[in-house]
């Protein structure tokens, strides 16, 4: 997501950039806007986590399931080391093994498929909201709009009379036909970096350990 954050940013530069090699142009209007903040705060994109979230959350519970049963499994290979026989903990390690291969598998699998899915959604917003921008700039006379998203923006200070990002929230909304009488929040006065999309909680693979040493 973060490249794709970058793509727009360079998006963005380089749409007003042009600007500049115009001949006689007025003294440059430059304005910032925090392209996270703004795709997250729109009602489309609140909408979209909100329903990533609820995709997300049943095969979460399943792999933290997959998990426990893992983990009983350990204790029970830990707790009888000492009692079973050769074959009973060789049985166990094995299914322990194929359990956490499985389980692993199906992590990188639901996590490939999250960040498809937060893709889609990223781009179908991000070309939308690109649209509200352009047509903002050039309305306004813009002459340079910067994405302060990032932490590694060159932004250092950015004054909040040229921060854009709540009014082009309400430009989007009002656009695509959502309710505009909240108000729109304070802007920092440095640019805040805005919090990504939340990823799916992470279930850490299982690491099948070794027998205990049996007692003499």
């Amino acid at each position: 997501m973060n490249q794709k954050m970058i793509q727009w940013s360079a998006a963005l530069v380089g749409l007003a950039g042009m600007a500049f090699a115009q001949a006689g142009a007025p003294p440059a209007k430059v304005g910032v806007i925090n392209i996270q903040a703004a795709l997250i705060g729109t009602k489309d994109g609140q909408k979209a986590a909100g329903e990533l979230e609820a995709k997300r959350a049943p095969k979460v519970k399943d792999l933290e399931a997959k998990q426990n049963q893992i983990n009983q499994l350990r204790e029970t290979l830990n707790k009888g080391s000492n009692t079973m026989s050769a074959e009973q903990r060789e049985k166990l390690m094995r299914e322990i093994d194929q359990r956490t291969k499985a389980l692993n598998r199906d992590m990188e699998d639901a996590q490939a498929d999250f960040e498809q899915d937060q893709q889609r959604i990223l781009n179908d917003l991000g070309q939308r909201i690109m649209s509200v921008i352009d047509k903002y700039a050039r309305d306004n006379g813009y002459t340079l709009i910067l994405d302060v998203s990032s932490p590694q923006t060159p932004v250092l200070y950015a004054s909040n009379q040229i921060d854009i990002t709540q009014e082009i929230i309400r430009l989007y909304d009002a656009q695509s036909g959502g309710s505009t009488s909240a108000a729109p929040a304070a802007a920092p006065a440095k640019p805040a970096v805005a919090a990504p999309a939340p990823a799916p909680a992470a279930v850490k693979p299982v690491v099948t350990p070794a027998p205990a040493a049996k007692k003499k």
